[in-house]
């Protein structure tokens, strides 16, 4: 270990061929001139050294010093330093820390840097607290809008945003928040609480993300102040953090209705292995339950060798069912994202996706009764002397089927966030496959019962 006086020399000599050696001692050398010497020779060293090295002695420092050290330190410093450290050297050091000190400390930090440091102070994955910063600027009731503006002034610049200053009482409790042109147009000498209405909107730090992408939809906010239990501010969720939110979200949930894993990363920087195996699993899932496609008509083989027109029919009748189950899955995923319905509405939901059914089943068996009729007519394709009961049975087999199709779109959305898994996993690949199956069954059945003694 290099002598203590030999540092202290070296530190007074305040050559460039001293920092150098400096730099050679080792994070134990570090800790120990530091752990037996005042603050102030620790500031010293510290300005000298590389913020890597003080990084990786700092875990060896005395708890009581290290605070003391890092604000005698210029920010600068102090942001390199505490921007240098392992991740979790770093919340140990701030998890023995008093909240208001943490909240100074994370203010420093890069945002990538900050966001790991909160979630390992203990945050829930999901929660507002992963989203929010805590630069903005808080005031007291008792000063006057001339205070006011001059610590806008003073603190102004590491503030995420000026938009809308927090008034917080003694203990730090958020009591308002207001937006920074009611102090513009007022006289300078006006009190905060002259101009406060005692009402805010505050997101609670451990509420899951989505919720603050809806009070900010719901809400015209740049900002919103994000409170513990006790109604204590911890700091400010913006809009733009929101937007990114929101845009990460509304991704993820289309490639999931797109009948694939949602990416971690941009399609352009992820790995083809990775883009593989994100499809691959929800493809072949599709794939088995096609084969139930060839396994429902091979139940109806008989039936088809007797009425061959009856297979001239099944793409349009299986893909009408599937087409309708994904438009009415992506409106209720969607209805469900923004917070217009929930499982408590499924009755309503119901009714409403039956009747739509009905009346769409009846426009697209109708132009399916004419398109028989229409090739009959003119020789185009002749369905022989039964073509009535084929016309009949592709019009009542489109209504079944597009019912069956809007009621399974809209249902299995409902039904599996009531079970607390994904809407999103009920993509429309899935609803299709799943209608075409039961749409095979349900063309066989009307067929079998409009063609009983002729055809069949």
């Amino acid at each position: 270990m290099a002598s203590f006086n030999d540092i202290k020399n070296l530190l007074q000599h305040n050559k460039l061929t001293d920092f150098v050696k400096l730099n050679k001692l080792t994070p134990r050398d570090i800790a120990e001139f530091t752990n037996r010497h005042t603050p102030q020779w620790a500031v010293r060293l510290f300005q000298h050294l590389d913020a890597k090295n003080v990084a990786k002695s700092f875990k060896f420092i005395r708890k009581n010093k290290q605070q003391s050290i890092l604000n005698a330190l210029p920010e600068e410093k102090a942001a390199e330093i505490l921007n240098a450290m392992q991740p979790d050297d770093r919340t140990a050091f701030l998890s023995e820390l008093p909240g208001s000190a943490v909240k100074e400390l994370l203010k420093v930090l890069t945002p990538e840097h900050r966001a790991k440091t909160l979630e390992l102070l203990g945050y829930a994955e999901g929660s507002v607290g992963r989203l929010m910063t805590p630069d903005y600027v808080a005031i007291r009731m008792s000063e006057t809008c001339r205070g006011v503006l001059q610590v806008i002034r003073q603190r102004g610049k590491a503030s995420e945003t000026l938009n809308w200053l927090f008034v917080v009482d003694d203990k730090g409790v958020l009591i308002d928040d207001i937006n920074i042109k009611d102090f513009l147009v007022v006289d300078p000498e006006t009190t905060v609480s002259q101009i406060m209405d005692n009402q805010f909107i505050a997101l609670k730090v451990n509420d899951p993300q989505k919720e603050a992408i809806k009070v900010f939809r719901n809400n015209s906010r740049y900002a919103l102040p994000v409170t513990d239990d006790n109604g204590m501010l911890l700091g400010i969720v913006t809009l733009d953090d929101v937007l990114r939110l929101a845009e990460s979200e509304d991704t993820r949930e289309m490639q999931k209705i797109g009948g694939s894993e949602a990416l971690d990363e941009p399609y352009n920087t992820i790995s083809f292995v990775s883009l593989i195996r994100k499809r691959a699993g929800w493809l072949i899932i599709l794939f088995l339950g096609e084969m139930l496609t060839a396994t429902a008509m091979g139940h109806f083989e008989g039936e088809i060798s007797k009425a061959v027109v009856l297979a001239l029919f099944i793409p349009l009748i299986i893909s009408s069912g599937g087409n309708s189950g994904s438009q009415a899955s992506s409106i209720i995923i969607r209805a469900m994202a923004l917070g217009e319905i929930g499982f408590r509405d499924w009755w309503r939901v119901m009714r409403r996706e039956v009747m739509s059914g009905l009346v769409l089943g009846l426009i697209l068996g109708i132009v399916g009764f004419l398109r028989v009729a229409i090739w009959q007519e003119f020789h185009i394709q002749t369905y022989g002397v039964h073509w009535m009961k084929v016309a009949a049975t592709v019009f009542f087999s489109l209504i079944g089927v597009v019912i069956w199709g809007t009621l399974s779109g809209s249902m299995l959305p409902l039904i599996l966030k009531k079970l607390g898994a994904d809407p999103a996993a009920s993509s429309a690949p899935f609803v299709a496959t799943l209608v075409d199956v039961t749409g095979l069954v349900i063309y066989f059945t009307v067929a079998f019962l409009v063609m009983q003694g002729t055809l069949l």
